[in-house]
C-alpha cells in the first residue's frame, strides 16, 4: 500500500493551481494516496504567522505577480495575474465542496483544479454557488448534491478538524504538503515530495514542527 500525501491549501491559491498537474502526476506515478485538506486561511494564520497577499507591502505584491508570471511560463499554464474575482468574497464553501466530493470517493483533485482554473484563468466567481455547481457538473459530478453538502454536519466537522490540525502542525501558507515526517510549503518544492516517495532521503530527520506536534 502506498504512502499518504496530505495537502493543506485554500481554493483561492494560485500556487495550488500551479501544483495541480504536478501533484496529480506524482501521486499517481508513485502509487501514493492524496488527501486534500482545505482550510480557513485567515483563521489559521492568526496562529502560525502567514500574511494575506493584499495586506503585504506593494513591493512584495509586485514581486508576487512577477513570480506568478514566471511560473506560468515555466509550467506552460495560463493565468490571469489579477483575475476579476480575486480574492473571492468567500472561498471556504468551495473548499468544503471539494471535501464533500472527497468524502464520496469522487475525483476531488480534478474538481479542485477545475475550481482554481475557473478563478485564475476563466475569471469566474467561485463564491457564487451557481458557478460552483456548474463547475462540478462540467466535471461529471453531482453539483447540486455537493453544494448541499458544503454545510452538512459531517463536512463542517471535518472542516473544523482541518483548521485545528493546520494550526497544530504549523501550516502558514498554501499549499502545504505532509508525508510522514516530510513538511513542504509551496508547489516549487514538489520535486522533494517526488524524491521522498521514490525512497530518497531528502532531509536529515523529522521536522521540528512535526516533532512538537507529535509530542504534544
Amino acid at each position: 500500500m502506498g504512502q499518504t500525501v496530505e495537502c493543506f491549501y485554500t481554493l483561492s491559491s494560485p500556487w495550488m493551481y500551479f501544483a495541480g498537474p504536478q501533484l496529480t502526476d506524482i501521486v499517481k506515478r508513485q502509487g501514493a494516496t492524496l488527501v486534500l485538506k482545505p482550510y480557513d486561511f485567515r483563521l489559521v494564520i492568526k496562529h502560525t504567522g502567514g500574511i494575506p497577499l493584499r495586506t503585504r507591502p506593494e513591493p512584495r505584491q509586485d514581486y508576487h505577480a512577477l513570480e506568478l508570471d514566471r511560473w506560468s511560463r515555466h509550467l506552460n499554464m495560463p493565468i490571469k495575474l489579477k483575475p476579476k474575482h480575486y480574492p473571492p468574497t468567500d472561498q471556504r464553501p468551495a473548499g468544503r465542496m471539494v471535501m464533500a466530493a472527497q468524502a464520496r470517493g469522487m475525483d476531488a483533485q480534478a474538481l479542485s483544479h477545475a475550481i482554481l482554473h475557473a478563478l485564475w484563468v476563466d475569471e469566474r466567481d467561485i463564491a457564487d454557488p451557481r458557478v460552483r455547481v456548474a463547475i462540478a457538473e462540467d466535471e461529471g459530478l453531482p453539483g447540486d448534491a455537493l453544494h448541499r453538502e458544503e454545510e452538512s454536519q459531517s463536512v463542517m466537522a471535518e472542516w473544523d478538524r482541518n483548521n485545528q490540525e493546520a494550526v497544530a502542525r504549523g501550516v502558514f501558507g498554501a499549499p502545504t504538503f505532509f508525508c510522514d515526517d516530510l513538511f513542504l510549503w509551496g508547489q516549487d518544492r514538489l520535486f522533494f515530495l517526488d524524491q521522498y516517495l521514490s525512497g530518497v532521503q531528502v532531509q536529515s530527520g523529522p521536522s521540528k514542527v512535526i516533532g512538537k506536534t507529535r509530542a504534544s
